[in-house]
């Protein structure tokens, strides 16, 4: 049995989220459905947790949900982090620049190097990439870093000019990383259907929903203050499969 949480995994809020695991362990067993006692951390609590017949809980990210995921999972829910701007269970992306950068407009950034955190990211690359190109705008792909917190210290260290980065990701990073005090936002994105919770093709997600939502309810306030957790939502898996997937950054980088 597997179950991870490696969206939202760093600083206070991996403890948060131990904690959060036990109250939903602990909901889905007197459920009578078998739950591991930890979270699978590292490499494996992604794709490999995300594939697994024996997964029990997960979060993946929009993207890989619809491009690679959808028909191969079961939808359970979608935390609601309370972003600014979104409806429930919904999220954005902000493009950061370094602070001292004299560009103030995602206008000015038109054509500058950008940093992405992974090419099935909806908030790393498809979100900031449909966004520009609506506006008629091209943010070519410099270099892909591995995560969102890499994206943001290349463009501080000035690898690249330009980044978007998670909204959620980025309010977690205020409680203590330093890179965040070297940037500045410069725009957001439109929002989009949130970080979708999934679980193996075969379960009903009906009481693993329950057992989340009453683990979110439950959970001491502070923990909550951690994860930005409001609450848990179920959105139609139909509003992930209709976001817009941009062509991959090989495609764009040719065009440049």
């Amino acid at each position: 049995m597997i179950a991870s949480l490696g969206m939202y995994d760093f600083g206070p809020a991996q403890a948060a989220n131990d904690r959060l695991w036990a109250l939903i362990r602990t909901g889905l067993r007197g459920r009578g459905i078998e739950a591991p006692e930890a979270l699978t951390r590292g490499e494996r609590a992604y794709w490999d947790a995300w594939t697994a017949p024996d997964l029990i809980l997960s979060q993946t990210c929009g993207y890989p949900f619809r491009a690679r995921l959808h028909d191969r999972v079961t939808y359970v829910g979608t935390p609601d982090y309370g972003v600014e701007g979104c409806a429930p269970g919904y999220y954005r992306s902000v493009f950061v620049a370094r602070a001292k950068d004299p560009r103030q407009d995602l206008a000015d950034f038109n054509g500058a190097g950008f940093a992405y955190n992974d090419a099935l990211s909806q908030s790393g690359w498809a979100a900031p990439q449909t966004h520009v190109a609506r506006l008629g705008l091209s943010l070519p792909p410099r270099l892909q870093t591995g995560g969102h917190r890499l994206s943001a210290a290349a463009v501080a260290e000035g690898r690249a000019d330009i980044a978007a980065l998670d909204a959620v990701t980025f309010a977690l990073m205020q409680a203590g990383d330093p890179v965040v005090g070297q940037l500045k936002v410069v725009a957001m994105t439109d929002p989009t259907p949130g970080l979708p919770y999934i679980t193996a093709a075969d379960r009903d997600p009906q009481p693993i929903f329950d057992a989340v939502s009453e683990a979110i309810a439950a959970l001491d306030p502070a923990d909550r203050g951690h994860l930005w957790l409001n609450g848990f939502v179920r959105l139609r898996v139909e509003d992930y499969l209709s976001v817009p997937n941009p062509p991959p950054p090989e495609q764009i980088a040719a065009l440049i």
